[in-house]
């Protein structure tokens, strides 16, 4: 496959837009329902409806991965790292949360050159740099905040990191529509199991207590409940397309500096979901992270 610069620019645009917006709703909900409740829930919906498409705008594509190990193993790490990032967010504060998680992109610069023969450079390391800290400044996460639990995010980060390079190497190949199934269906196995195993393990109020988004059982769900999973189901469908055809596109060193407009993103969500208003201190940061992308797309 050719690689499309632009192509894979708007696609990754795309795809932190969607995650965000999912990310916000599942934190409008997230105080009375389960990860696992959420995981299989959203992905329920999303599921058939993503097959349907395909089928109707592909019907000559298989559902079944080319390469079904490298394609399992991309989508169990990126469930995966959603469960190690949501678990430290009882514990630490989310801007200290979302500071670990956002090193992401260096770790993908890390391991491109080792892992998929990427030449880095100067310029790739300081986008990625300027791009790391804009989103300090715009989190201006309390470094007396950092305990045992923000290595969580870190992990996630790290999973992250070698999913998308997994794309770039070994599912370069897969249809983004079969790599998007494959994930949907990673959250539903995921859930569903976890979902069982905290059945039958009965956890006391104690237990719950310590991360009742981790341990709670599933919870009944209203109006609102259900369109918050249907935005949740076009935001995972847009996420892991767009993910998917980034980094198949593009240098994973490249396509990881746009990754940090998730940031961006997740501040307008804030303003119209809960009213919180980016000082200017954000808005500088939020400008160095366009400096990245420019830099990125110099290179």
């Amino acid at each position: 496959m050719k690689d499309n610069l632009r192509l894979a620019v708007f696609a990754i645009l795309a795809a932190v837009l969607g995650l965000s917006l999912g990310d916000a709703v599942v934190k409008a909900i997230s105080a009375n329902m389960p990860i696992w409740q959420i995981y299989v829930m959203r992905s329920v919906i999303a599921l058939p409806v993503l097959a349907v498409f395909v089928k109707l705008t592909q019907p000559t594509l298989s559902f079944r991965p080319k390469t079904p190990v490298w394609t399992a193993v991309r989508s169990l790490m990126l469930a995966l790292m959603w469960v190690a990032y949501y678990s430290a967010l009882p514990h630490i504060q989310l801007s200290v949360a979302a500071a670990a998680y956002y090193t992401s992109p260096l770790f993908i610069t890390l391991f491109a050159s080792p892992m998929a023969g990427e030449k880095v450079g100067r310029q790739g390391w300081l986008a990625v740099g300027l791009g790391f800290i804009g989103v300090l400044i715009m989190l201006q996460p309390d470094a007396a905040g950092f305990n045992a639990y923000a290595l969580l995010p870190i992990l996630a980060a790290v999973l992250y990191a070698l999913a998308m390079i997994l794309t770039r190497t070994k599912c370069k190949g897969e249809s983004p529509f079969v790599l998007s199934l494959a994930l949907i269906a990673a959250f539903i196995v995921v859930g569903g199991i976890a979902s069982v195993v905290i059945y039958l393990a009965h956890p006391g109020p104690a237990e719950i207590a310590v991360n009742p988004f981790l341990f709670a059982h599933w919870t009944p769900m209203g109006t609102r409940e259900w369109l918050s999973f249907l935005v949740m189901a076009a935001a995972i469908i847009a996420g892991s397309l767009g993910a998917a055809i980034a980094y198949q596109s593009a240098p994973a060193s490249t396509v990881s500096t746009f990754d940090y407009a998730y940031v961006a993103f997740s501040v307008i969500w804030g303003i119209v979901f809960f009213t919180e208003f980016p000082a200017p201190i954000t808005l500088f940061g939020m400008a160095l992270i366009a400096v990245a992308g420019l830099i990125a797309i110099r290179r």
